[in-house]
């Protein structure tokens, strides 16, 4: 019951915090950048911390640390300059050609050198270069819009799934191996809350949500699948690990990773599909 609470407690005062902070149009959304900064770097120490829990080599913590944190900088720095967001793109090239460089130049003994190349250079693909799209979202046109959009999107969805699964997926849990407590009643509740919560925000706000309603059906259904994804993927690293969760920071759900793992597998396909759909 204890979980239950501090779930809507999160639901019914996180969210509605998060959407208050994309309000602040201030310097191209610096509230929400400075958030998604640190949740990163957060996110990148809890999967460190997984990793070595099994003894998997990787870079130093600091310069891992570092080098997230320095993607979600250059992110920023590239929309406030209007610089070319392909920027990101090459400094998270940049980063990973450094961790070569370092490997070939620095250790003597390379019987763990592919572990700890590939162990770090995923670190920086998943907690840093994958939450930079959220930045990346605050510099498209009508970006409060669509920021909210896919914060309501995405939540909706863990939201619906947690409840749908809770009172009716019970006979169809198991059919996941990656999280067997999740079931195919959760998934589908997910979606289909994710869809009808847009739709919902398109007839009361026809004014703000100017797409179709078939485009906002569309977007709303490969975001919400990919947030399912998102959440499968890190159960999926987690039970590699032989850890249930990434940390203890947030009550009910675990650690920020645990949290924003939804996030950050939706938020690349969000923007891509925003390009196509949102017009």
């Amino acid at each position: 019951m204890n979980k239950i609470i501090q779930r809507l407690l999160i639901f019914f005062i996180g969210l509605p915090l998060i959407l208050f902070l994309v309000s602040f149009t201030y310097l191209n959304h610096i509230a929400i950048n400075i958030l998604i900064t640190v949740f990163g770097i957060i996110a990148a120490y809890e999967l460190i911390k997984m990793l070595e829990t099994r003894h998997k080599p990787l870079f130093r913590r600091s310069i891992i640390l570092i080098l997230t944190g320095f993607l979600q900088y250059i992110t920023y720095f590239a929309i406030i300059e209007e610089l070319p967001l392909e920027l990101i793109f090459w400094a998270f090239i940049l980063e990973v050609l450094m961790l070569f460089g370092y490997e070939c130049i620095m250790t003597k003994d390379f019987t763990h050198s592919f572990e700890k190349i590939s162990n770090s250079a995923f670190v920086l693909l998943y907690c840093g270069f994958f939450i930079t799209f959220i930045s990346r979202i605050t510099a498209l046109n009508n970006s409060k819009v669509l920021l909210s959009l896919f914060l309501i999107i995405v939540f909706m969805c863990d939201s619906g799934a947690w409840f749908f699964g809770v009172l009716f997926g019970k006979s169809t849990r198991g059919v996941c191996p990656a999280s067997p407590n999740k079931s195919t009643v959760g998934f589908i509740g997910g979606i289909i809350s994710s869809i009808a919560c847009a739709l919902i925000l398109k007839i009361l706000l026809p004014d703000v949500y100017t797409l179709s309603y078939l485009n906002l059906v569309i977007i709303s259904l490969i975001t919400s699948v990919s947030a399912i994804i998102g959440d499968l993927v890190e159960s999926v690293i987690k039970r590699s690990l032989d850890c249930k969760d990434s940390g203890t920071l947030i009550p009910g759900r675990g650690g920020v990773l645990d949290s924003i793992d939804s996030l950050l597998v939706a938020a690349p396909v969000f923007y891509v599909a925003v390009q196509f759909l949102f017009k």
